[in-house]
């Protein structure tokens, strides 16, 4: 699908971002393997969560559709799950294959993780190598670190693990594993990764415990089914954060929206750069922090990233550098080594993009560096199947001259399926 983007000189109105997309797997996910019927409330019914239902589904779990962005989770307890008669396939979602890596690492039967093209691409060994200390089998290509990956589970061992990377995929896949070891298994991090796990299992009953960048699970508790309300996805509103920013007039506000501390890096950063986004209605929904933000035109300047805020916002790189392509000065974004292994190579990905667009761009070992501020052309742009990549170049497409076409625009139904009909509302 190609899509043809003009520019806005103004965007105005009110958007409802999809639930949030790591808090709708996990909901799911827990519901399963708890007491009970789970009810969940804006669910994310995008690709990647779609993937998590449907491997449910083939571990034998009854999963209703009750209504729009609404599902009632039949949970099977922690040791509940069947035996899949077929391989599980997780489409193009990392979350997916790694989180059920570490739940099928605790089950005491054979299953096979699969997954699209992208997905037996990225790695897996950052997950396989904790979860075969504790004791599960899991065989794959490369040693176990390319999908497909075949697990026989059961009889772990509780560990305490030094994660080389913060990363919210890794610690959940290690601490759900630690579900089914007896004892307390331990992870950390070099920093604080989005903790959405850690409050989630908490409320289902399970006994988490933090220290710093430490977190701690007590295997084989009871978990007892939830009313889960998901909020707004912070990473979806992040484009509408971008493009309320850069054009020339408007105001956007984005309702009900995530503000998880450990998620909020791209507040943290806009405001840096001189973003104008205010809060209201603050209020706290299944344990996560929410509210609105509204968001107005600002000059932005550019600045440094790195360090302990990239696992804060690391899912909003792209749209940041999109940022800093209409931002007055240098932006340098450092310690993202990760993003060569999301959905596409989002560094490499990035920067020729924004080469397309005529911005100066430096394409670094771990991030970029952007030279912003100069007016950007219209150009033709690939998505690069990634639903970020996306959506990120139609928010630059917004203040370029000209008319911009993107190819494969269909890839931000993965995260956002509304996003670009949200957009074109917001033109006068």
């Amino acid at each position: 699908m190609e899509l043809t983007i003009n520019p806005a000189e103004s965007l105005r109105g009110k958007v409802a971002v999809p639930g949030d997309k790591s808090v709708s797997h996990r909901a799911v996910m827990f519901g399963a393997l708890a007491e009970g019927i789970t009810e969940i409330e804006g669910f994310l019914a995008g690709e990647d969560c779609l993937s998590t239902v449907s491997c449910l589904r083939k571990l034998g779990v009854r999963i209703d559709e009750t209504g729009e962005g609404r599902l009632q989770v039949h949970g099977k307890g922690l040791h509940g799950l069947e035996e899949p008669g077929e391989a599980l396939d997780v489409g193009n979602s990392g979350t997916t294959i790694r989180l059920m890596l570490g739940i099928l690492a605790g089950q005491g039967f054979f299953s096979v993780l699969t997954g699209d093209q992208s997905i037996r691409r990225r790695p897996m060994a950052r997950v396989t190598l904790p979860l075969a200390k504790m004791g599960a089998q899991i065989l794959g290509r490369q040693e176990g670190n390319l999908a497909p990956l075949a697990v026989r589970g059961g009889n772990l061992q509780p560990i305490a693990y030094e994660s080389p990377v913060a990363s919210a995929q890794v610690k959940s896949a290690v601490l759900l594993a630690g579900l089914y070891a007896k004892g307390v298994t331990e992870v950390n991090e070099p920093y604080v990764s989005r903790d959405h796990t850690e409050r989630m299992l908490r409320a289902f009953g399970a006994k988490v415990e933090r220290a710093g960048t430490r977190v701690a699970v007590e295997g084989f508790p009871l978990l007892k089914a939830q009313r889960v309300k998901v909020p707004g996805d912070i990473s979806s509103a992040a484009f509408f954060l971008v493009a309320g920013s850069i054009v020339r007039d408007g105001e956007i506000r984005l309702t009900n929206v995530g503000l998880n501390p450990t998620r909020d890096g791209i507040l943290t950063v806009l405001a840096e750069m001189g973003a104008s986004i205010s809060r209201e209605n603050l209020t706290e929904v299944s344990g996560e922090p929410v509210g609105d933000l509204i968001v107005r035109p600002a000059g932005l300047t550019g600045v440094k990233i790195g360090g302990s805020m990239i696992p804060r916002l690391i899912d909003e790189i792209p749209v940041l550098a999109v940022a800093a392509a209409y931002a007055r000065g240098v932006t340098e974004i450092r310690d993202a080594a990760e993003l060569k292994v999301k959905e596409s190579n989002r560094i490499a990905a990035v920067a020729r993009e924004l080469v397309k667009l005529g911005v100066r761009v430096e394409e670094l070992p771990d991030g970029l560096r952007i030279w912003g501020g100069k007016p950007l052309r219209g150009a033709d742009m690939e998505s690069s199947g990634d639903h970020r990549m996306a959506m990120a170049m139609a928010v630059a497409a917004l203040g370029a001259q000209g008319t911009s076409r993107i190819r494969g625009a269909e890839a931000a139904a993965v995260s956002f399926p509304d996003f670009f009909a949200a957009l074109r509302r917001l033109y006068p």
